[in-house]
């Protein structure tokens, strides 16, 4: 993954200095114009709760819709900048992108964690084009190759489902109501426990550094259709609400929990119990702490066992798709004469 995406950082980069040249010419404000366009395509993500974060890891079942409007304007013959608002929507589940039967997997798959996230996204990218256009946008080139390179800002909030009963080990007094619950609010791995260093609750709002690739075809005079692959480097390791080690239940359970819902904090920080792995023979364990009614397998669920995530591994998310635009016909005044 990320050999891949440095890869794409030097084209992109590249194609930056080869513009320098279009740069030293006069681009006349006559031949230059905006477009407003419309993208359709998918969204996947790369974090804690998949096999490895590359592409041996883009699973069909893990993709979901992502749409988005944008603005560009070209400045210079093979330089614009795109304005674009995203939405989407990623999701992990250690049960679908890990299997009992891989054995270099079979940790995430008993692990059993899962999650959705809708991701909104505003973004500035710089597009440079491979090959320039001095003219006006009639005459623009047929078929285009371009690489993109800015920044973002994303709201994103990843959820989980229980479905009430799912868990044997527990009264149905105990339980929590069937439905998606916000796992920032939780703090799954003790963030809002008192007094026990846990990392502060992480932030719902983040900075991404979007780049990528593409190709752009000429449909007629005025419509452009395009096909791009864009990486999202994000500062955050909790789009999938994974990032630390096991939280002590019996921490997440008391008092000194400042959680909205200490029983949805205590049962979504450790799902191994609920998932495949409790079929395995000798695995399923009681929590050791007093007075906690949650079991668990061999190895999770306890702070002093297996991490929950990889900390040092930041979340990636990448947009692929089609974008289909409008080029906005340029007004220009004509000097007046007396």
């Amino acid at each position: 993954m990320r050999k891949i995406c440095t890869l794409v950082l030097l084209l992109t980069f590249s194609m930056c200095f080869v513009a320098t040249d279009a740069e030293a010419q006069r681009f006349t404000l006559r031949k230059r114009y905006a477009s407003v366009g419309v993208h359709l395509g998918a969204m996947n993500y790369f974090g804690d709760i998949v096999p490895q974060p590359d592409f041996t890891s883009l699973r069909f079942k893990s993709t979901r819709p992502n749409i988005g409007i944008n603005y560009t304007y070209r400045y210079l013959p093979r330089v614009s900048v795109r304005g674009s608002f995203h939405w989407g929507r990623i999701l992990g589940d250690d049960q679908l992108s890990a299997s009992q039967s891989e054995s270099e997997n079979l940790g995430r798959y008993k692990r059993n964690l899962s999650f959705r996230n809708d991701i909104k996204e505003l973004s500035v990218v710089g597009i440079v084009d491979l090959f320039e256009n001095r003219q006006t946008y009639r005459r623009r080139p047929d078929f285009v190759p371009y690489g993109f390179v800015g920044i973002a800002v994303l709201h994103h909030n990843p959820k989980a489902y229980y479905r009430n009963g799912s868990r044997s080990d527990i009264s149905g007094a105990d339980d929590i109501p069937t439905g998606w619950y916000e796992l920032q609010p939780l703090g799954t791995e003790g963030q809002y426990v008192e007094g026990q260093g846990y990392p502060s609750p992480y932030k719902r709002v983040q900075i991404a550094i979007p780049f990528g690739l593409g190709v752009r075809y000429k449909l007629d005079r005025y419509w452009d259709l395009s096909f791009e692959v864009g990486w999202r480097k994000t500062f955050t390791d909790y789009l999938d609400d994974a990032s630390s080690s096991f939280a002590n239940k019996a921490d997440l359970l008391s008092s000194n929990n400042s959680s909205p819902n200490p029983k949805a904090s205590a049962i979504f920080s450790d799902r191994s119990f609920e998932g495949g792995g409790a079929n395995f023979p000798g695995e399923v364990r009681p929590d050791p702490s007093p007075g906690v009614p949650y079991q668990r397998l061999n190895g999770y669920g306890t702070s002093a066992n297996t991490m929950r995530g990889d900390r040092n591994d930041k979340d990636w998310y990448i947009v692929t798709g089609v974008n289909i635009s409008y080029i906005l016909t340029p007004q220009i005044r004509s000097p007046k004469f007396r």
